[in-house]
C-alpha cells in the first residue's frame, strides 16, 4: 500500500513553502492512516521550515496539530476503526521501554521521541512528514480520539498549544485557591488562560500591552498586570503561587520572579535560550523560590486534555486559512498578527 501524498513543504532555510509530492512508508499492522482535514500552524513550524534551532533536514514538511478521519487501520489495531474522527500531535513514536515511557510521559523518552516532522522513523529510517499534507501513517498508541463536542477546526492547536500549557498545570496540580500568572498572550498563553481558569485558579496575565486588558477578561483572566509599569508590579511582588510563561524569545525573568511567593515556582514552556539578562540567583535562594520547564505531554495526557477541554467547553481560537497562504500566515506569526492561532483547512490542497 504505497502513499504517494501531496503538501507543502520547506526545501531550504531561505525558501518559501511551495507545493511537495513524497512518500509515506508503509502502513504496519499496528499504523492508522488518516485523511487530513485540518492542520495547525506553531511557532515551532517557523523555527523548523527557517532552521533557527540549526537541525533542519530538507524537504520538509512540516506540521504537528493534526485532525483527521481514519481511511485505513492494521490488522491489529484495536482502538480506532474507518472513518473515526482523530488527532496526531507533536509525536508519532517512541522507545516504549524506557521508565518515562513506561510511566506515559514518551516526550521525555530516554532514546528520545520520533517527532511528527524533521524526524527518522526509527524502525526502517525514513524522513516523517508533518502535517500540511493529505494523509499520516501514525501507530495507533499515538493517536488520538477526537471527543464529539470539540469543534474539529479549534481543536486542532490543543494537540500542541493545548496541551503544552495542560500538562504543567496538571503537574503542578493547579487549581482552588492558587493564584497563577500567565506572560504572554498568544497560542499559548490564551489556552493558559482558559484552561487554568477552568481549573479553578485566580489567573492574572502578564502583559506588556495596557490594550490587551479587555480581550484577557474575555479569556477568562481575573486581572491585568501591565509588566512594563513598575507600580503595578510592586503591587504583586511576593503574590503568586505560580508563573506560566509561554513566551518564546529571550525576556528578563527577574521582575517576574520578584512576584513569586515563597516556595513559589515560575514555569518556562517557551525556549528562550541562552537567559538574557542573567538571572539573579538570590530571587531563588531567598525564597527556596524555582526555576522549572515543561515539554509537551504524554499521549495519555493529551487525551485528558482533549476530554478536560470537551468538558469545560474549552476551544482555541483560531483563524482559518488555505494552505496557499502558509507563508503569509508565517510572516503575520512573526508580528504577532493573529488571534491566536493559525489552522489551515486541508482541503485547499486540491486547489494548490
Amino acid at each position: 500500500m504505497t502513499l504517494n501524498v501531496r503538501g507543502f513543504a520547506a526545501q531550504g532555510a531561505e525558501t518559501p513553502l511551495g507545493p511537495h509530492t513524497f512518500v509515506r512508508r508503509d502502513p504496519r499492522d499496528n499504523d492508522v492512516v488518516i485523511d487530513i482535514q485540518y492542520c495547525g500552524v506553531c511557532h515551532s513550524d517557523i523555527h523548523q521550515a527557517r532552521n533557527e534551532w540549526g537541525k533542519s533536514i530538507y524537504p520538509m514538511v512540516p506540521g504537528h496539530e493534526i485532525i483527521g478521519r481514519v481511511s485505513h487501520v492494521g490488522a491489529k489495531v484495536k482502538g480506532f476503526k474507518v472513518g473515526d474522527t482523530v488527532g496526531v500531535g507533536c509525536m508519532v513514536d517512541s522507545c516504549q521501554q524506557c521508565p518515562s515511557c513506561a510511566e506515559h510521559l514518551e516526550q521525555y523518552c530516554d532514546e528520545g521521541a520520533d517527532m511528527t516532522y524533521n524526524s527518522r522513523d526509527r524502525h526502517d529510517n525514513m524522513m516523517n512528514y508533518g502535517g500540511y499534507s493529505e494523509q499520516i501513517v501514525v501507530s495507533e498508541k499515538f493517536v488520538l480520539r477526537i471527543p464529539a463536542k470539540l469543534d474539529i477546526k479549534t481543536a486542532a492547536p490543543l494537540l500542541c498549544a493545548g496541551i503544552t500549557t495542560y500538562s504543567p498545570l496538571k503537574h503542578w496540580k493547579v487549581g482552588k485557591g492558587h493564584k497563577l500568572a500567565v506572560v504572554g498572550l498568544g497560542g499559548l498563553g490564551h489556552m493558559a488562560v482558559k484552561l487554568a481558569k477552568a481549573m479553578g485558579a485566580e489567573v492574572t496575565l502578564f502583559t506588556r500591552s495596557a490594550n490587551k486588558t479587555e480581550e484577557a477578561q474575555r479569556l477568562g483572566a481575573d486581572r491585568v498586570v501591565i509588566s512594563s509599569d513598575a507600580t503595578q508590579m510592586d503591587n504583586v511582588q511576593n503574590y503568586f503561587d505560580f508563573i506560566l510563561d509561554t513566551v518564546p524569545n529571550q525576556h528578563d525573568l527577574n521582575p517576574y520572579l520578584a512576584t513569586l511567593k515563597r516556595d513559589g515556582t515560575h514555569i518556562l514552556v517557551g525556549l528562550i535560550e541562552p537567559i538574557d539578562p542573567a538571572l539573579h540567583s538570590g530571587m531563588l535562594v531567598g525564597k527556596r523560590k524555582t526555576l522549572a520547564g515543561s515539554l509537551i505531554g504524554g499521549i495519555a495526557e493529551t487525551q485528558e486534555c482533549l476530554d478536560f477541554c470537551a468538558e469545560h467547553d474549552i476551544s482555541c481560537d483560531v483563524e482559518m486559512i488555505d494552505i496557499q497562504n502558509i507563508n503569509t500566515a508565517y510572516d503575520r506569526m512573526i508580528k504577532s498578527d493573529v488571534k491566536y492561532r493559525f489552522v489551515i483547512d486541508m482541503a485547499s490542497l486540491k486547489s494548490a
